[in-house]
């Protein structure tokens, strides 16, 4: 019984001088870890330099609202897209019909429509004036002018060429241009040479067609 004793606290012995010996690697690895740590510090400080910490601003921060984005390049391209279409070289007779006064006026729409409209008895909602463009900014221009007040429901606008008196030979060079072009856009249903007191000769009254609901 006591041989047999014996044999276990030597047993006993040997397993913790083992674990003696693997704290000790542990403890020396963890040594070693903690120098390396350090070194590294102190060379990204010697890199950085002395630094100091910023005061605190007291300032809450305010995360503001972006404006919502404005599809301003598709305009740009649409409206490239509609100056390209409107022609200066349609036949403005075929599209004209000249009774008391110059008038346009497509089909289904009766002449009391123009009678009306030569009188001035329809709202004006907008106006243009394309007074100094030339022919280029105007034809922009108009077509810009009359998406938009299509777009907004706008029955009944005034576009005003000008009369030619600061034209060479005192011509009233976008008039009949206008009245082209104003004869190729599909908004447009009827025009008409304004009443004297919103410009005479000078000017166009123009009706559009009704915005459809699903536009």
């Amino acid at each position: 019984m006591k041989a047999k004793a014996l044999d276990q606290l030597g047993a006993l012995r040997e397993r913790l001088r083992r674990a003696q010996v693997e704290a000790a690697e542990v403890e020396a690895l963890r040594a070693d870890e903690v120098l390396r740590l350090a070194s590294v510090r102190d060379e990204f400080s010697t890199s950085v330099g002395p630094v100091r910490r910023l005061r605190a601003a007291g300032k809450a921060v305010i995360h503001r609202e972006r404006p919502a984005p404005h599809p301003r390049q598709r305009e740009l391209d649409e409206q490239r897209a509609m100056q390209e279409a409107l022609s200066d070289e349609v036949d403005v007779e075929s599209l004209l019909l000249t009774d008391d006064g110059l008038s346009f006026r497509r089909p289904g729409i009766g002449p009391d429509v123009l009678t009306r409209l030569r009188r001035g008895e329809w709202a004006l909602q907008a106006k243009l004036d394309l007074h100094g463009m030339t022919r280029d900014e105007a034809r922009g221009q108009l077509a810009a002018f009359l998406r938009e007040a299509h777009r907004r429901g706008v029955r009944c606008v005034r576009v005003v060429h000008g009369k030619g008196h600061g034209s060479p030979g005192r011509l009233p060079v976008l008039k009949a241009k206008v009245q082209r072009w104003l004869a190729q856009r599909a908004e447009v249903i009827a025009f008409a040479q304004a009443p004297g007191p919103q410009g005479g000769a000078g000017a166009l009254l123009v009706l559009l067609a009704p915005r459809k609901a699903r536009e």
